[in-house]
């Protein structure tokens, strides 16, 4: 579809047959997650950043499986509620492996993380850091910064984070508060790109550092949040590429300061590792005219392609047994709920064999990340996404 050499490059003929034959008998839609591939995509990240501690965003992808397997492997975890932290708590997940990493927070929360054990908080203004004062007293504060994500494919706008001025301002309003100042973070938009992106945030990092060092505030992290992108239809460069010029930026503004390190990926780690299997629901055309076919799925928006807001994902799809002869055109693709926001792409055009059956399966890539947790609960009545792990080879 669209390009239809890319997909067959993300996921071997041998793996594809194996995620075929296993939902065979299961019913569409359904989330697929090899298990496997969230390991090797940890371990190499875990090779790329040496000494740098892992915080698994939670949010994108919450499976149960997911997290057991990266706590075994040492991980820990980024969180932003006190769901989640009940989550890990009830798998063996001690607070000590937690940071709360939402700028936005109740006070009723913070002292329930605080009463937990979690003693690592991110904040972005005054009022966060008034209610940590009163319910989180003496708490480790990193302080985010705000970026506009340029570069990335899904931004964050300007929700989290604060000028450097105010930050600095903040920093020592925490200060004086009883709380303890820990560190800079940021986030340079999701699915991001432009690996200079990360050389100017560091870079306001720098500016940080030294202004709070001549008041005598010694900051001694630098949270690099996520972004780190996955493989969907265009192409990103492999994580290694990103880390290598993150860890060149570090030392050029940083060259004999020991820094402690933190990165949060989500989606780097877990969206190759996943794939939706679909059904076609239907094939229509609007008119007798207009020779444009819509392709109606059992999965859309509601269901866990959140993402394609804006067209903005583009993933990847295929439909395995083709053997590559048949004709192929342009189709608008739609999810099957009753509302009319409820279109993946009719811009972005996915080519798809003319011959296309209704009932016919289709395999979206790459949907590991933001599905799961992104899926509604019972919109039109359809229920949350299914989630299936992928038996060992």
């Amino acid at each position: 579809m669209g390009n239809k050499s890319r997909p067959n490059e993300l996921i071997s003929a041998d793996d594809l047959a194996r995620i075929v034959a296993f939902t065979k008998d299961k019913a569409t839609p359904c989330l697929v997650m090899d298990l496997e591939k969230v390991g090797e995509r940890y371990d190499e990240l875990l090779q790329a950043m040496p000494g740098a501690r892992i915080y698994y965003a939670l949010k994108a992808n919450p499976l149960d499986d997911v997290v057991a397997l990266l706590r075994d492997r040492g991980a820990s975890f980024d969180v932003a509620s006190r769901f989640e932290i009940d989550q890990l708590l009830t798998l063996n997940v001690s607070p000590e492996r937690m940071s709360y990493g939402n700028t936005i927070k109740k006070e009723s929360d913070i002292a329930y993380a605080y009463q937990k054990g979690i003693r690592v908080f991110t904040t972005d203004s005054r009022s966060d850091v008034e209610k940590l004062a009163r319910s989180a007293p003496g708490a480790l504060l990193n302080f985010r910064l705000l970026l506009d994500g340029t570069g990335a494919d899904w931004p964050l706008s300007k929700k989290f984070g604060a000028h450097p001025d105010m930050l600095y301002k903040l920093v020592k309003f925490a200060k004086k508060s009883g709380l303890t100042p820990y560190g800079i973070s940021f986030h340079v938009g999701s699915q991001q790109r432009d690996i200079g992106q990360w050389d100017s945030a560091i870079a306001l990092v720098k500016y940080l550092f030294d202004a709070l060092a001549s008041d005598g505030i010694n900051l001694e992290s630098i949270n690099l949040g996520g972004g780190l992108p996955a493989q969907y239809l265009k192409p990103a460069q492999g994580v290694a590429a990103y880390t290598g010029s993150i860890i060149q930026f570090l030392n050029e503004d940083f060259p004999e300061r020991k820094l402690a390190l933190v990165v949060e990926p989500g989606r780097s780690l877990v969206a190759d590792a996943g794939v939706i299997v679909s059904e076609v629901v239907m094939v229509s055309k609007k008119s007798d005219t207009n020779r444009t076919r819509w392709v109606y799925l059992d999965v859309g928006k509601f269901n866990g392609l959140i993402e394609t807001t804006d067209e903005a994902i583009k993933y990847p799809i295929l439909f395995p047994g083709r053997d590559g002869k048949e004709e192929w055109s342009e189709v608008v693709l739609a999810g099957p709920t009753c509302d009319s926001a409820d279109i993946l792409y009719e811009n972005y055009r996915y080519k798809v064999p003319n011959n296309l059956k209704e009932g016919e399966r289709v395999y979206i890539l790459t949907t590991g990340a933001y599905t799961m947790s992104y899926s509604s609960i019972c919109f039109n009545g359809f229920p949350p996404l299914a989630v299936h792990v992928l038996p060992p080879k």
